[in-house]
């Protein structure tokens, strides 16, 4: 009796184990890997890592219940019956061989099934060239240059408006300076990095400028992550531009501003692309140094406070306790786009990979974490409501100067002299 009553007590305990090594498979199935592909080493690390933290932060309101926030997915746990999001993060150190490899390796080996990237236009082209020989989708939040959706791709979406759109929206804001302030900007200088990004920001301002009549003046490259830019910075001080145009991430917009300082020159106006203007780490770091640059934008606590609501909740609640801060204008972006996937993989009710690619071709998304509030994806993968408003700092504060519709402030024009500040 007592050796029976201790085998029907084994045979519950493997049927109870087995239950749950079958649970826990089953459980192991219903994961939906992405790809989170940024620059978690080198210049822009700390960009990098923000746009992580966005992508981390889309994952919690769409893994768990958040009834608190009026978005898309935000109310039930996880997709289709149950599937809940993995990130797995990758760090392309701001190389583009890297960025190849580690798509590559996040596609062949981790076996996502999207990837979210790269920060830095020159490590999303080769990435996303990866993605596009495998058929694979890769969505892009904030790269910028205009080459990227030029190329005809078929699964590649990006969020950003190009460096295109940002440049004809800089010359139309000195024409209405000149024509209503009287600011009388008539010659232009451009300083970037010698990447993707900053040759093709250069390029589309060139186009920009010869639209109005602009005269550029100087026209000068650098390495990014470079250690010093008194030279180039020299240069632009001997040219004295009227105006500048500027193109450089992270730590090398930083070290831009201070050698402007360091020589005692400042152009009337100073225009930056999507780059470390945006980030509140960088401008913390440069204090009063900062003030009265003015850039294109798509995100700031003031406009979310007027136009994105629910970004705020998400913000408070998922994002700032890992950055400490507010969203930025180009870590946002990658949130958004873990969003839109997630709603395309809904709306597909499936995983297959060309169901969700035709939806994301083809439909149009709710996104409470873009100015806009939609996103759709034309044929190449840019968005159509891709929409930037500029804006000046003071104090570590942006404040939207144009277009006159999300207008909260005046600019500061001529800069104030540095040693005035």
């Amino acid at each position: 009796m007592q050796l029976r009553k201790r085998s029907m007590i084994a045979v519950f305990v493997v049927l109870a184990l087995s239950l749950m090594v079958c649970s826990s498979a089953f459980a192991a199935d219903k994961v939906i890997k992405i790809g989170a592909l940024f620059p978690l080493t080198g210049p822009a690390a700390v960009s990098g890592q923000n746009c992580v933290n966005a992508v981390l932060a889309a994952a919690d309101v769409i893994n768990k219940a958040n009834p608190d926030i009026k978005a898309p997915l935000a109310a039930k746990e996880g997709l289709l019956d149950g599937y809940k999001i993995e990130i797995i993060k990758a760090d392309h150190q701001g190389k583009p061989d890297v960025a190849k490899s580690e798509a590559e390796r996040l596609y062949n080996q981790e076996k996502v099934f999207a990837v979210i990237g790269c920060y830095n236009s020159s490590a999303t082209k080769p990435a996303s060239a990866v993605a596009e020989r495998a058929k694979k989708i890769f969505m892009c939040g904030c790269s910028s240059s205009a080459a990227l959706t030029e190329r005809d791709y078929k699964y590649f979406f990006r969020h950003a408006p190009t460096d295109a759109i940002e440049s004809k929206e800089f010359v139309e804001y000195i024409e209405y300076l000149n024509k209503e302030k009287k600011a009388g900007i008539k010659t232009l200088g451009l300083i970037y990095e010698n990447t993707e990004f900053g040759k093709h920001a250069a390029e589309e301002a060139h186009k920009a400028a010869k639209t109005v009549g602009l005269k550029v003046v100087a026209d000068v490259p650098f390495n990014n992550g470079a250690t010093n830019l008194n030279s180039e910075v020299q240069t632009l001080k001997a040219a004295n531009p009227d105006a500048v145009f500027g193109a450089a991430l992270g730590g090398d917009y930083s070290l831009w501003v201070r050698t402007m300082k360091q020589v005692n020159w400042l152009p009337k106006i100073a225009l930056n692309y999507c780059t470390g203007y945006q980030n509140p780490a960088v401008q913390k770091e440069l204090a009063g140094d900062g003030d009265y640059f003015m850039g294109g934008m798509g995100y700031s606590p003031a406009l979310a406070k007027e136009f994105m609501p629910e970004a705020i909740k998400i913000e408070k609640k998922y994002y700032t306790p890992r950055s400490n801060q507010p969203f930025d204008s180009d870590s946002i972006q990658e949130g958004v786009m873990l969003f839109v996937l997630a709603q395309a993989i809904e709306k597909a009710g499936s995983l297959d990979t060309e169901k969700v690619a035709q939806i994301l071709r083809t439909e149009e998304f709710t996104s409470v974490m873009s100015l806009s509030g939609k996103v759709k994806f034309e044929p190449g993968g840019q968005n159509v409501y891709a929409l930037s408003v500029i804006t000046k700092i003071k104090d570590q504060d942006y404040k939207t100067v144009f277009p006159l519709k999300y207008k909260k402030s005046e600019p500061v024009f001529p800069m104030t002299p540095w040693g005035k500040r």
